[in-house]
């Protein structure tokens, strides 16, 4: 993007219906990738604030800060969660599972969210 940003969406591994073996070569490609790219500044954990952590995203985060990789938490789908109180428990839950950081509330329809995920971006490529 503007020949400052590349973006790549790795596979769904959280909620594919796919075959173990399936499951374990998205597995290894993702590592492999991860590790791989040097100018990696940033990845983006993308939850679905209905469901929540799910196991492999738990995995990968743990796998990230094992490796001291930045990672931004993002909630997607709040506007899915229709009363104010669906959205606060949504994100209390994903914010236990966080630590230090704080997730951000997405959603594709209202745009909410947008402004603070670029100002993460913008903040991590201007980082050493």
């Amino acid at each position: 993007m503007d020949e400052k940003f590349c973006f790549v969406d790795l596979p769904g591994y959280g909620f594919a219906r796919v075959s173990q073996q399936t499951s374990n070569d998205w597995k290894e490609l993702i590592e492999a990738y991860l590790l791989g790219r040097g100018n990696l500044a940033l990845s983006v954990i993308l939850l679905d604030a209905r469901r929540g952590w799910m196991e492999k995203d738990l995995e990968l985060k743990s796998w990230l800060e094992f490796h001291d990789r930045r990672h931004l938490v993002v909630a997607t789908k709040m506007d899915k969660l229709k009363s104010l109180s669906d959205q606060a428990r949504g994100l209390d839950a994903i914010r236990r599972q966080c630590g230090a950081s704080e997730p951000v509330p997405f959603s594709a329809i209202t745009g909410r969210g947008v402004r603070e995920i670029w100002q993460v971006i913008w903040t991590t490529q201007n980082r050493p």
